[in-house]
Parts: structure tokens; C-alpha cells; sequence
């Protein structure tokens, strides 16, 4: 192997032309790291929040290799790990936020924050799925337990975390009720699974409570959206209910959730990789979820493909914000 790769990184915030094309040193696994020759990755709103300067605390050193997401086959394993060996297909969360990422020819990462990758799709394919699927499957099982009957609302049912989690309910047995602002996104919301669609642009939170929620409230509202949805959230849940987001940086009135005694459950998927810590929770829940994709409970959707050249087109694409589904960006080196 040549002791160098290509990457593409930034050296200062910006828009998406701020990304170039660079050639850096090979990274080398440490004692409970992997390396992987990366096949494919994939963009999420941290990406390009990162790029912009919008997270700060989240950037990895400049030049900074950015992307969470990545799917491809192991390279190299350290002296301590022994879940992997070389040649295996996995997908993973190693690094992207606090830690060099993932758009470059190889990665490395702690062992824990990689499985292997779902059979029953393509290797690159599994890219879409990591930071996605772990915020989707966090929300709905570990900061609630989904079951069967629970009556769910899901906003931005069509994005990365919202299909994922239309998807995933509906299989936990929910009664789904998904917003979206367009006729073709709500008819996506119902191929995934979602039993009821709400135009949120036309209709006010009591209508869609009273048709769907029998006036009382929806059990659970999964918001991967937040700012004012966030609020909006605390008007659509029935007392006792739970609220679950991704988004927790902008000020709300809290008094409904007093008022209506609620949980609110905030998942942040990277906090493991932050951290440094906890990491192996990434892979143990990253092995449930290719379990689910191959029994056919999941599946990403993916609705534009780039080359890692082609990277600047992705974010210019991604920041549109009228996607459905994942961006996959497959590296082209």
C-alpha cells in the first residue's frame, strides 16, 4: 500500500466550494481501532452543519475530513480487536464529528462504532444508513419503547431520519401518521408504511389531532425537524405522552410538557464518537439495524448519487432541503 490517499477536506467554514481535493498520509489503526477501504459514504444535515461553521465544537482539526457515514471493506485491524478481520464488509459511525471522517480512501475507527454490513443491499447502499437509522432506531427504542397499537406522528416523514423512522414504526406495530409538505412526499410517507398523511403547510395541529388522535393526542411524536416543530410537537402529544428529537438548539416554551406531564426524549447519535466513549453502543445497535434490513423491515432510500469528486454538488444538493431520503456519495479514487 502507498503511505498516501486522496481526501477531500476543508480548511476553513464555508459553502460547499470550500472542499478539496488533497492527498494526506494513509491513517494506521490504533490497538482497538480498524481501518476500512472506504467504498462509499453519505450526506446528513451534521455534515454540512459542520461545513458551514454552524457546530463548531463538533469539527475535527482542520483540514478536516468530514462525513459520519461510511460503508466499505476492512484494511487493517489493530493488536486488540478481534470482532473484525481483514476483508470484512461493514458499515460504521467512526468519525466525521470530533474525529477525521469519512471522504477520503480509507478511514479508521474504534472497532465498537462499526458492524457488519446488511447482506440483502448493496455495500454502498449500507453508507445511507448509519447515522439515520441509529437516530431513528434510538428514538423509537431506547427513548420509548414503540408497540404494538402505539398511535405515532412523524414529521418530515420523507428525510434521512424520518423515513428510516416511518419505516421502523410501522414494523414496531405503530399506527402512523406522517407529515409532509408536498403531494409526492406524502405519497412516499405511504410506500414506506405510513398509514395516514397531514399536509402540515395547510393544516393546523388541532384538525390532524381530531382526525387522527381522536382529539386527545398522538402517543408519541417523532420529530427529527425541531425549531418550531419542536413546539408544535408539545401541542399534537396527549397527556402522558412522549416527544423524541434530534434538535434541542432552539428556545421553546417548555410549560406544555409540565402542563401535559411529558417525556422528552433528545437523541444525538454522535455522542459516542465525541466522547470516546460508550462507542461500542454504535456497533451492537448497528448490528440490530442490518438485522432489520435484511429481514426486509428496512431498506434505505437514496435519491441521488455522487462521486467523492463530485462532493461540492452534493452539499449544494443536499442543502436544497427537498430530498427524499439519503445523498450517497460513492468514492470514485
Amino acid at each position: 500500500m502507498s503511505a498516501e490517499m486522496t481526501a477531500y477536506v476543508i480548511e476553513e467554514y464555508g459553502d460547499p466550494d470550500v472542499f478539496q481535493r488533497t492527498t494526506v498520509d494513509v491513517p494506521e489503526p490504533g490497538p482497538e481501532e480498524i481501518r476500512v477501504d472506504v467504498a462509499a459514504s453519505s450526506v446528513n444535515p451534521v455534515d454540512y452543519k459542520i461545513r458551514q461553521g454552524a457546530i463548531p465544537d463538533f469539527t475535527p482539526e482542520f483540514p478536516a475530513t468530514l462525513h459520519c457515514d461510511v460503508s466499505g471493506v476492512v484494511d487493517a485491524v489493530g493488536e486488540d480487536v478481534d470482532r473484525f478481520e481483514e476483508g470484512d464488509e461493514v458499515y460504521g459511525m467512526p468519525g466525521g464529528a470530533g474525529r477525521q471522517g469519512s471522504l477520503a480512501d480509507y478511514t479508521v475507527g474504534h472497532a465498537g462504532t462499526f458492524a457488519d454490513a446488511p447482506e440483502s443491499i448493496p455495500l454502498e447502499d449500507a453508507a445511507a444508513l448509519p447515522v439515520v437509522a441509529l437516530t431513528a432506531f434510538e428514538m423509537l427504542t431506547d427513548k420509548t419503547e414503540t408497540e404494538e397499537g402505539d398511535n405515532l406522528l412523524v414529521y418530515g416523514a420523507s428525510g434521512g431520519v424520518g423515513h428510516i423512522g416511518v419505516q421502523l414504526a410501522d414494523h414496531l406495530g405503530a399506527t402512523v401518521t406522517a407529515t409532509a409538505s408536498t403531494e409526492d412526499k406524502r405519497e412516499f410517507a405511504e410506500e414506506l408504511g405510513a398509514d395516514a398523511t397531514v399536509d402540515y403547510t395547510k393544516t393546523d395541529v388541532e384538525t390532524y389531532v381530531e382526525e387522527y388522535a381522536d382529539g386527545v393526542g398522538f402517543d408519541t411524536v417523532f420529530d427529527p425537524v425541531g425549531d418550531d416543530h419542536l413546539q408544535t410537537s408539545f401541542e399534537a402529544v396527549r397527556p402522558f405522552g412522549t416527544v423524541l428529537s434530534t434538535e434541542s438548539s432552539s428556545t421553546q416554551d417548555l410549560s406544555a410538557m409540565h402542563q401535559k406531564s411529558l417525556e422528552l426524549g433528545v437523541v444525538l447519535v454522535i455522542l459516542p464518537v465525541l466522547l470516546g466513549e460508550y462507542q461500542e453502543r454504535v456497533g451492537d445497535e448497528l448490528e440490530q439495524i442490518a438485522s432489520l434490513v435484511d429481514e426486509g423491515a428496512i431498506k434505505p432510500a437514496i435519491s441521488a448519487r455522487f462521486a467523492f469528486s463530485d462532493v461540492i454538488d452534493a452539499h449544494e444538493t443536499a442543502e436544497e432541503d427537498d430530498l427524499r431520503g439519503k445523498i450517497v456519495l460513492v468514492n470514485d479514487a
